[in-house]
């Protein structure tokens, strides 16, 4: 599969998630089979750019291409200016973001919030290529069915963007009504695909490879893009790339290589936030992993109180070596997982 010139390994996608797809969780899910991560939302807003949030978002160093940014915003010029900033400091792919449907966000008119003012989120994309196009960058767009119930313009808007140059768009299967509420529907991503020639990518509630496959079949769509079912289990971009190829499930992973993943996951991201802030934010990480594990919530109401980055690797590390002491491999995923909460914000400014 293409974005424009650029050649991805496969069709399966991590959402971008504001507070959790730093540097550190692309490259661990990029590890662990997925063909494509887009960063967290990076704003657009230049009095920003120097913030250590930001300059964070912003770092790229060691990893693996393409590398794609997404930018966040409500005036054209300043969208233009972003990805142009963004490009320097070596994006190789700019994602709009017209999904996101957090107030805080939407009350400044920009995520999914534009998707209400189709003249204002068109000349953004046109701005946004512009300042692109001389650096042969793509830019991609991530958008939802539409603002509301009675207003889904998903389609007319992809048709626009298409012409307008996007070479890539993501549906998430739910308007900016619904947040993360109810069950995301796939007949208008389905609509969306039959409506342009760039690919289309399905969003929201693929939380198993049953799922992957189902909502590729319903949808036509060029890829899939999961979201919260990676936070503690980014395995399952390989989980659903062995069925996808063989009708087969694969074999969760072994403790000892979990213990290995996550270990290496925190010291990249503490080298990445220093260890004061390192420790606080990998507690979610942590969290995540150990949530249904058998003493899982003992073990995270005590790691949570740790303030120093040693001892929660060690801490981590014992708690994993006492689980393979009782079984080889981790315990198969449940059935009901959570919602796909992709571009969830944390601590976002636009």
């Amino acid at each position: 599969m293409n974005i424009g010139h650029i050649t991805l390994a496969n069709h399966l996608f991590v959402a971008p998630m504001a507070g959790v797809t730093d540097r550190p969780f692309r490259q661990l899910c990029k590890t662990l089979g997925a063909g494509y991560a887009v960063s967290e939302m990076v704003t657009s807003r230049r009095e920003l750019w120097n913030s250590l949030k930001t300059s964070r978002r912003a770092n790229h160093e060691g990893e693996n291409a393409p590398i794609a940014v997404q930018i966040a915003g409500t005036d054209a010029a300043m969208m233009a200016e972003a990805a142009a900033y963004n490009v320097d400091r070596g994006a190789q792919i700019i994602d709009i973001n017209m999904g996101c449907p957090a107030k805080k966000v939407c009350n400044k008119w920009a995520g999914s919030a534009l998707m209400q003012d189709e003249a204002l989120a068109l000349s953004i994309v046109e701005a946004v290529v512009a300042a692109c196009a001389p650096h042969r960058v793509p830019v991609t767009l991530k958008m939802r069915t539409g603002w509301c119930q009675a207003h889904k313009n998903a389609v007319v808007l992809a048709r626009q963007f298409e012409q307008a140059g996007v070479q890539m768009l993501t549906v998430h299967g739910r308007t900016r009504e619904q947040g993360y509420k109810g069950q995301a529907e796939y007949d208008t991503i389905a609509a969306v695909k039959a409506a342009v020639r760039v690919p289309v990518v399905a969003n929201g509630d693929i939380t198993t490879p049953e799922k992957a496959r189902d909502v590729l079949a319903a949808t036509g769509a060029d890829a899939v893009m999961i979201g919260r079912a990676a936070q503690g289990r980014p395995w399952i971009f390989r989980e659903v790339a062995h069925f996808l190829a063989t009708g087969t499930h694969l074999a969760p992973p072994l403790v000892a290589e979990v213990k290995r993943l996550l270990l290496d996951h925190l010291r990249e991201h503490y080298t990445l936030y220093g260890d004061y802030t390192g420790v606080r934010t990998a507690r979610k990480h942590i969290g995540w992993y150990v949530k249904t594990l058998p003493g899982g919530e003992t073990f995270r109401a005590r790691m949570n109180g740790l303030e120093d980055c040693g001892a929660q690797l060690a801490a981590v590390a014992d708690f994993f070596d006492e689980l393979g002491a009782g079984m080889d491999r981790m315990p198969e995923a449940g059935a009901a997982e959570p919602a796909d909460r992709d571009e969830e914000p944390v601590e976002t400014t636009v």
